[in-house]
């Protein structure tokens, strides 16, 4: 019982990690993606703090789990993924926008050196938060928890498209780079979106794009 209690404990931090951290990323991704003028920078920025969102809601979660095992989600638990799936679906139609402006106006980024820095930082502390939380998830044997590492892995391959974005454009300087990696965030924020929705409908244990 102590055992399981401190394994309730360690995800419950985890989960805070996770909103403290993508407040630290997401203000910085968005001031030096303003700066440069790279979209796919300040869209990843914003996702950021949609993941903030997320984030407070499955640290009620683990905190509901861990006291109450056999609870029902909570309604600040719903409203948050109701909230966070319709976060995710502006932030596309917003990426959209930029990205129509962005082609009609034939812009490119100053520099995309810092979406290559931040990125390369994102993958290795999101890889280090899914094996870590799905550790704990297994332990526990909670599906829930386990869930939640899984679809860790999208914060991953978002991270890994402003990665490959922001590389090309900084070695080749092709002009539809940027634009490119936007496109795949609003793939991404789109799954994200909808992911939510099915979580506050009831559907807590799915991630359809992070099956293992």
């Amino acid at each position: 019982m102590i055992h399981q209690q401190k394994l309730y404990k360690r995800a419950y931090q985890l989960s805070l990690f996770t909103i403290f951290y993508n407040v630290i990323e997401g203000v910085i991704s968005i001031l030096m993606g303003y700066e440069d003028a790279t979209l796919t920078l300040f869209g990843f920025g914003m996702d950021s703090f949609i993941e903030v969102m997320s984030g407070m809601g499955i640290a009620v979660m683990v905190l509901r789990i861990w006291l109450n095992p056999d609870s029902p989600k909570s309604d600040f638990e719903i409203n948050a993924l109701k909230i966070t799936g319709t976060a995710f679906y502006l932030l596309s139609a917003g990426l959209l926008v930029g990205i129509i402006f962005n082609l009609l106006n034939h812009h490119k980024p100053e520099t995309t050196l810092w979406g290559v820095v931040i990125s390369l930082v994102s993958i290795a502390v999101m890889v280090w938060l899914m094996n870590a939380k799905k550790k704990v998830g297994k332990e526990l044997n909670s599906a829930a928890i386990i869930a939640d590492s899984n679809c860790t892995k999208v914060c991953v391959y978002m991270s890994l498209v402003l990665l490959a974005s922001s590389l090309i454009y900084q070695l080749t300087g092709f002009a539809y780079a940027d634009l490119i990696g936007t496109a795949g965030l609003i793939y991404f924020s789109i799954t994200e979106g909808k992911e939510a929705f099915d979580k506050a409908k009831g559907k807590e244990f799915g991630c359809d794009t992070c099956i293992d």
